[in-house]
């Protein structure tokens, strides 16, 4: 799709990647970006029109819908790293806090926009995954099932949204330069390296 004069809504849209994805569409020629956030008084930039979302909301997510009804770029990155491993002590409560963001957030807004999009032309959903959705890290084990459960929605999205012209793009990134990675040394991706590419994916 066409990124020029599209309106996208961001999700996790105040720091990390969302905040660049922002930036990207903007200097991309985005008509209009809505940014997800659960605070929207966070939002500075007076060209992002803030909405307060909690992507573990189902009464947030049917608002935001209604609201954003021009949308035709939905960029799903809210997400949440809780660093467990499988076997370790609290790894079912962190994994259920992941689920929440990462799988369950991520299906109701692709739920909730398909129809929005299918209204609107098609457009296209771009899912930030992680290259962890591809493999298992042990001692991060609940985070990459989150991922890895994700990737099979949105490749399953994929094939059911081809039908209306809905594009469903996967973004598998590495240790990208935020802080869900600020503890990880080594060689990162800088966020707005990961949005613009992703959006070049998109525009394929």
């Amino acid at each position: 799709m066409e990124i020029r004069n599209c309106t996208a809504l961001v999700t996790g849209a105040n720091r990390g990647v969302g905040f660049a994805f922002t930036q990207a569409l903007l200097e991309t020629g985005a008509k209009k970006v809505y940014a997800g956030v659960r605070q929207p008084a966070a939002i500075a930039d007076p060209r992002v029109v803030p909405v307060l979302l909690d992507v573990t909301s189902a009464k947030d997510i049917e608002r935001v819908a209604a609201q954003c009804a021009d949308v035709d770029l939905l960029v799903n990155n809210a997400g949440v790293m809780l660093s467990k491993p499988a076997l370790a002590d609290g790894a079912v409560t962190a994994f259920r806090s992941e689920l929440e963001v990462n799988v369950l957030g991520l299906l109701q807004m692709m739920q909730a926009f398909a129809p929005v999009l299918s209204r609107n032309g098609g457009g296209g959903i771009v899912n930030m995954l992680s290259v962890v959705s591809l493999y298992i890290y042990p001692f991060n084990g609940t985070y990459g099932a989150t991922k890895h459960a994700a990737k099979a929605l949105t490749d399953a999205a994929r094939v059911q949204l081809r039908a209306q012209g809905t594009h469903v793009l996967g973004v598998y990134a590495g240790f990208i330069d935020t802080d869900m990675a600020a503890d990880v040394e080594g060689a990162k991706t800088s966020p707005a390296q990961v949005a613009a590419r992703a959006l070049e994916g998109m525009r394929q």
